[in-house]
């Protein structure tokens, strides 16, 4: 526990005495309600001390809570020890979520304060809507946390640089046409985006401001008739970058010039947004005279389906991928044999290292997650210098991974066996395999969606009396976020979307089983939605698997695998022997064609 924490904590409650809030809300997000955060607002993380991607804290005069989800339960515990923040687990009996709790303990006239660049408006009125009728008030005015971090970082000021158009694939003019058409139909005279991921792919450019993510600080206004003005500090461009997008029809503003050419909006301009992706700091600029029409963003939708050239890319860059981690993983299984000490921060440099010998690498997609034996069971579980576990000729290490290309983004999961494993962990590995071939080779019709198919990855783990506790599959960028919407594969919830796969989205298949204090099992490849046949009953889909690397069939049970089961696995690794072979040689050829032998 950060011995901070405490101080930080009384600090944030002097703030709230003085301007007279009974309670804050710190969410995780920024301006742009990114999943991952520049450090500038990581706020949640520098009051709590918890780390985890995703989690909400709390405080009041007389309570400090964090809620989180069961991925992140074991390392919140761990974070939170002694620093007087209580772990409020989300999605378990009798636990309320941290609207439900508020409205439990605020009087009559309390004010709760949220800052308003880290809350959609979407977000906001949800809020006041859950909290109106208990008389609560909600100011997004005042930034507590921010006010009491005194020395919280600056913006980053990574390049901003050009994704070539050979790698890009179609011109961002084509692009922001696209855009133009589909806000016509809306009656769109402006168009406000400020997710980054849309304003990266409309725009041809990628950054660093984000870790692991290519993209950059901007927020991006079209006119359907006239230019687009991209909000991103101009010394990010050289100048013939800033050339070449003039030339495209974008110019350059301040990133805080943002709220400026809103207010500029009149009673004859219509503005297109989204409001569950706009902060409300941002769209408190808009004008009452100005009309509003908030809809998804036109981008969001086709970037989620990839052209015929992106997904030639993304092929190759899986031949490329998967090549890096048979020799990472050869290597690791060598030096283990050769009686050299290796640690889980181990296996993140050794598969680092062979990513980046390939071409076109850039940098890791997401924290490598290396979970050796019970580590294994925490789903987002990072090995730190400060505690990890060393690694043994024995048992089972997770190792999840992704990097990001010129061509694409990748994002795979394998269990390796590490020496003698006990027949509970090849039943589970056995188990998650089933749930993985099932939803690999599923068959569905046009309009079915990601929670529609979602137990046909569970049934084999329920019919053993298991289950996992996060969504089966997440879309995938290219070259762009790993984690990417608006499909996903996961239960059905109450009141949730349900957007259909279509051909060309690519989506993460990912079933796992956790046992805490023993192991974890999580199989992940990336597939593509494809077209498979049409019927008298209409059109049907299927997914192509896109991920090239060999299971360990060592950590599993074949017993257990139906024909088939079988038969699939055997037609996946002969595939995956092709594919990489030419790209192997030695040893690591060797290890290639004894991992992908017939089971």
């Amino acid at each position: 526990m950060n011995t901070h924490i405490p101080d930080r904590i009384a600090a944030l409650r002097a703030a709230m005495q003085q301007h007279g809030v009974a309670a804050v809300i710190v969410p995780s997000a920024d301006p742009h309600l990114s999943e991952y955060l520049p450090e500038r607002w990581q706020a949640r993380a520098w009051l709590s001390g918890f780390t985890g991607s995703a989690g909400t804290l709390i405080v009041t005069h007389g309570h400090a809570g964090l809620w989180t989800d069961s991925r992140y339960f074991s390392q919140a515990e761990q974070q939170l020890a002694g620093s007087g923040i209580a772990l409020m687990k989300l999605h378990v009996p009798h636990t309320p979520e941290h609207i439900e709790w508020l409205t439990a303990h605020l009087k009559h006239d309390d004010v709760l304060a949220v800052a308003g660049d880290s809350l959609s408006l979407a977000g906001l009125r949800s809020m006041e809507g859950k909290l109106a009728g208990h008389g609560v008030r909600v100011r997004t005015d005042l930034d507590l946390p921010g006010a009491v971090w005194s020395d919280r970082p600056g913006l980053p000021h990574a390049r901003i640089v050009e994704h070539p158009i050979a790698w890009a694939c179609t011109a961002r003019a084509d692009k922001l046409t696209r855009v133009r058409n589909a806000m016509r139909k809306h009656g769109a005279t402006h168009h406000l985006l400020s997710s980054l991921d849309d304003i990266a792919w409309l725009t041809n450019l990628r950054g660093s401001d984000v870790e692991c993510n290519p993209v950059f600080l901007a927020h991006l206004l079209v006119a359907a008739e006239g230019k687009a003005t991209l909000f991103a500090e101009r010394g990010k461009f050289d100048d013939a970058l800033v050339a070449q997008l003039a030339a495209d029809g974008i110019a350059i503003a301040t990133y805080d010039g943002i709220t400026g050419a809103l207010g500029e909006l009149g009673k004859a301009d219509t503005l297109l947004f989204d409001a569950g992706r706009v902060v409300c700091a941002i769209s408190n600029a808009i004008p009452a005279a100005a009309r509003r029409i908030e809809a998804a963003n036109p981008s969001t939708a086709f970037k989620a389906l990839k052209t015929a050239a992106e997904l030639d890319h993304v092929r190759e860059v899986m031949r490329r991928d998967g090549a890096a981690l048979a020799g990472a993983f050869r290597e690791i299984e060598h030096q283990l044999a050769q009686g050299k000490p290796l640690t889980e921060l181990d296996v993140h440099r050794l598969v680092h290292a062979a990513r980046a010998a390939q071409p076109e690498f850039i940098g890791e997609s997401f924290a490598t997650i290396a979970g050796y034996q019970a580590n294994g069971a925490l789903p987002h579980y990072r090995a730190t210098q400060e505690s990890h576990s060393a690694l043994q000729a024995k048992g089972l290490l997770l190792v999840d991974s992704g990097g990001q290309y010129l061509g694409g983004t990748t994002d795979i999961t394998r269990v390796l066996a590490l020496g003698e494993t006990t027949a509970e962990q090849r039943r589970d590995a056995t188990l998650v395999m089933k749930g993985m071939i099932a939803l690999s080779r599923a068959r569905f019709p046009k309009g079915a969606s990601g929670p529609q198919l979602d137990a046909l990855a569970r049934a084999p783990l329920w019919a053993a009396g298991c289950d996992y506790g996060h969504g089966t599959g997440h879309g995938v960028g290219y070259f762009l976020n790993v984690h990417e919407g608006p499909q996903s594969i996961r239960p059905p919830v109450s009141g949730g979307a349900l957007v259909a796969l279509e051909p060309g989205m690519i989506s993460s298949i990912e079933p796992g089983l956790y046992k805490p204090g023993r192991h974890g099992i999580r199989h992940e490849n990336l597939a593509v939605v494809t077209e498979a046949e049409r019927t008298e009953f209409g059109d049907y889909y299927a997914f192509e698997t896109l991920t090239l690397c060999p299971f360990d069939r060592r950590a599993l049970e074949p017993g257990f695998l139906s024909p088939d089961e079988r038969a699939w696995l055997d037609d996946y690794h002969a595939t995956v022997r092709a594919a990489l072979a030419p790209l192997l040689e030695g040893a690591d050829l060797a290890w290639l064609e004894w991992h992908c032998a017939p089971l």
